[in-house]
């Protein structure tokens, strides 16, 4: 790879970070609301599907990574009673609003910390954590292969990655609505929710960009996972990929 090729990736990689950091601090407190306007109250079912895929139980180390406003630490809380969740988003904005939620019950008893937390480089030591969860996070990585690393490095021998990402609709009549969907409505609602249309734009191309179903198992499989499967919901307009680190 020549220089001119690795400084431009550099410069990608900073330009889509910097654009992680312009957007989820100003919408922190209305990205709930967005994601309920914006699926149409379906993200609820999503959570619930990835969460009944997530193995844990009641001894249960969990890592939630770019974990934003809690949505999936809370399910799992409330659902699985994980015995701890750690809970780390790039965006402290995001844990703020996570924060209050917990000081109203959303945890279910179950304990939470709170870490700002880049997923390229995660600051906790080898086989920490049982279970890792990540929703809507990797795309926004500029090294993806990287991130996977890290979190296949963190898990424990037998521990699982479950990861609930925008996907590929398996029928073309839908996928031809979903395209439709995400040009005009998301940069629309986005707007009309957070008063942010261009920041909604960047994440409709980032949900066009981003590998489909076989595409993104075979990234998992790359970082070293095995029993790599995913189950698609509402007909793969998101997929819920799961991994598990070898013995």
């Amino acid at each position: 790879m020549s220089t001119d090729t690795l400084g431009e990736k550099a410069r990608e990689a900073e330009s889509q970070t910097d654009r992680v950091y312009e957007i989820f601090p100003a919408i922190a407190k209305k990205y709930e609301r967005f994601n309920a306007v914006s699926s149409m109250g379906l993200y609820r079912s999503w959570l619930r599907t990835m969460v009944r895929l997530c193995p844990i139980t009641g001894s249960t180390d969990l890592l939630d990574i770019a974990g934003g406003t809690g949505d999936v630490s809370f399910a799992a809380a409330r659902m699985k009673r994980p015995r701890h969740i750690q809970l780390t988003d790039l965006v402290p904005e995001m844990l703020e609003v996570a924060r209050g939620h917990v000081e109203h019950g959303a945890a279910c008893g179950v304990p939470v910390d709170f870490d700002v937390v880049d997923a390229q480089a995660i600051p906790y030591g080898d086989d920490s954590y049982d279970v890792v969860t990540m929703a809507y996070g990797i795309r926004n990585m500029p090294d993806r292969a990287r991130a996977l690393g890290e979190v296949f490095r963190v898990l424990r021998p037998g521990g699982a990655l479950v990861c609930l990402e925008f996907s590929t609709p398996t029928n073309a009549l839908v996928r031809a609505f979903y395209r439709f969907y995400l040009d005009h409505l998301i940069p629309f609602l986005g707007k009309l929710v957070t008063g942010d249309k261009e920041g909604f734009v960047y994440l409709k191309d980032s949900i066009e960009a981003f590998p489909d179903q076989k595409a993104y198992a075979a990234m998992l499989e790359a970082a070293g996972f095995q029993d790599v499967s995913w189950v698609n919901c509402s007909g793969g307009i998101t997929a819920v990929h799961t991994g598990v680190k070898p013995l």
